[in-house]
């Protein structure tokens, strides 16, 4: 909902869906207004991102999701992101120059193998678990789960003035593969908004019926996966039949930690997870905080996540700065019974490898963008490693009851922008609307950023410590990170949620009657 050109926070009596395409928010939502719950929501609010927001996630990439009870307050973990094939060759990415890198950026490889093209693809891992989380988790079934993103295949990704300004930024590199131009380009140029227009993606639609009918595990074993298998040979992957044969997705106990009377759930190993808590700790024990973020405050947040990010860096391996900051998409979803699932899925770099599989019709991750091409550091390229990833879905909750399902988009700034929002909600007592439209600083590059609209003295207090500069938080680039949210008030039984205000296309639906 917007207010004047402000989006608002939406309350509901019932389950609803915070996402970055507001599409996909009604997909799930339409899914709880059937009598579905949470994870139902969420496997198809993230299958229909894969259609109208193709360049940030998909069914080519993998990612991480929580799932919380409602009842129990039990909370599980799935990792369903991307792992390298077995013959990865490290060789096959030989350094571009001299080696300059550092912790917080390493040098460029020849050609930009693990940027873009077949080489740069890593095992996908979405379908595998999308479909693992909605059998253990879901009520519906799986051809259920995938008819509205079928639908969407059919119908096209809509060309607005949105998608065709994401289609020119990276019109030149798409234009280098001739499936994806032939999908997403007019004659090598990016389309022209119009109202009404769409580019049908009939090979999606007709792999994902497909899925459909044989089931998810088709994808990695059958019919599916020999045409995967024959068109990433074609495009100079590595990735072999009993690659996606040997794929599973892993389901893992969170780490738990705790905020100020608050519990957090994450992600455990290669996430964003153990940063993220390794920054709380060390926010936790600042005691002057005032009414509001003020420019102490946001210094309190840099050093945080910059320690943080140094022992991420340094012992946990790396992401790297590359020219992309990274593409992602968030899901936050709870449910008239208070389950909450928060589900980050990604293709890495917009656009992925920039690669569309002819045969399947989908784009496909850079997950080797993710490795360190330097032999001998902590996240080097190796076969069938899996990389670190900046992804942090979270569930806040309080006496082991899950209250609040968050997450964000946008490569490295996503853990700093969750401390910032956990802070802002917990630390001043803000609503999501408030903490959401607060501007924030980003401390995941050498240099913090400070959004030009935070207060005047907080660049200048900032910069008593680090290299600062002011930016906007711009539609491109990208910089601060995309975070929505879904809550519970167990006091007065209702939900709230909240999307990225700045993004065009975010939005919260409600799965029941508007009452909101």
């Amino acid at each position: 909902m917007t207010v004047d050109g402000r989006k608002t926070e939406i309350r509901s009596r019932h389950g609803l869906v915070a996402a970055q395409h507001r599409y996909a928010a009604e997909a799930g939502a339409a899914v709880l207004a059937r009598g579905g719950n949470a994870m139902d929501a969420a496997v198809v609010a993230a299958l229909v991102l894969s259609v109208v927001e193709p360049w940030l996630s998909g069914i080519g990439g993998g990612g991480f999701l929580l799932h919380a009870d409602g009842s129990t307050g039990a909370v599980s973990t799935l990792d369903f992101n991307v792992r390298a094939p077995a013959a990865l060759d490290p060789a096959d990415y030989p350094l571009a120059g001299a080696d300059t890198g550092n912790w917080f950026q390493w040098p460029s490889v020849v050609e930009d193998r693990n940027l873009i093209g077949g080489p740069s693809i890593c095992i996908p891992g979405a379908i595998a678990g999308l479909a693992e989380a909605l059998e253990r988790f879901g009520s519906i079934g799986w051809a259920e789960a995938l008819a509205p993103a079928i639908d969407h295949a059919e119908r096209g990704l809509e060309i607005d003035w949105y998608a065709a300004f994401c289609l020119s930024i990276e019109a030149h590199a798409l234009a280098r593969f001739a499936p994806t131009a032939a999908l997403l380009l007019d004659g090598g140029e990016a389309p022209k908004a119009a109202e009404g227009k769409h580019r049908p993606m009939l090979a999606k639609a007709r792999m994902l019926r497909r899925l459909a009918q044989a089931g998810a595990r088709d994808f990695y074993e059958g019919e599916t996966a020999r045409d995967l298998a024959a068109d990433l040979a074609e495009a100079g992957s590595r990735i072999t039949a009993a690659d996606l044969a040997a794929y599973r997705p892993r389901w893992a106990e969170p780490l738990r930690g705790a905020y100020r009377g608050r519990d957090v759930w994450a992600m455990p190993g290669l996430s964003g997870g153990p940063s993220l808590l390794a920054a709380l700790e060390l926010l936790a024990p600042r005691t002057a905080w005032g009414d509001r973020p003020d420019a102490r405050a946001a210094l309190a947040y840099a050093r945080a996540a910059r320690e943080a990010y140094r022992r991420r860096l340094t012992g946990m391996g790396h992401a790297g700065l590359s020219r992309d900051p990274g593409c992602t998409s968030h899901v936050s979803v709870v449910d008239a019974q208070g389950n909450m699932v928060s589900l980050t899925n990604t293709l890495l770099s917009r656009f992925g490898s920039k690669v569309v599989l002819p045969q399947a019709g989908i784009l496909m991750n850079n997950g080797m963008m993710w490795f360190d091409p330097r032999p001998g550091q902590p996240n080097s390229m190796a076969g069938g490693a899996q990389p670190l990833a900046n992804m942090c879905p979270l569930i806040l909750g309080r006496d082991g009851r899950p209250e609040l399902a968050i997450g964000a988009a946008g490569g490295r700034s996503i853990f700093p922008a969750l401390l910032q929002l956990i802070s802002y909600v917990v630390d001043y007592g803000m609503t999501l609307e408030e903490a959401f439209h607060t501007p924030r600083v980003d401390a995941s590059t050498p240099t913090i950023k400070v959004n030009a609209a935070a207060a005047p003295d907080v660049a200048a207090t900032v910069a008593r410590d680090f290299p600062v500069q002011i930016v906007e938080d711009t539609l491109y680039p990208v910089n601060f990170a995309i975070a929505s949210a879904a809550a519970r008030d167990p006091a007065i039984g209702e939900t709230v949620g909240m999307a990225h205000p700045t993004s065009p296309w975010s939005g919260v639906a409600v799965g029941g009657p508007a009452d909101a």
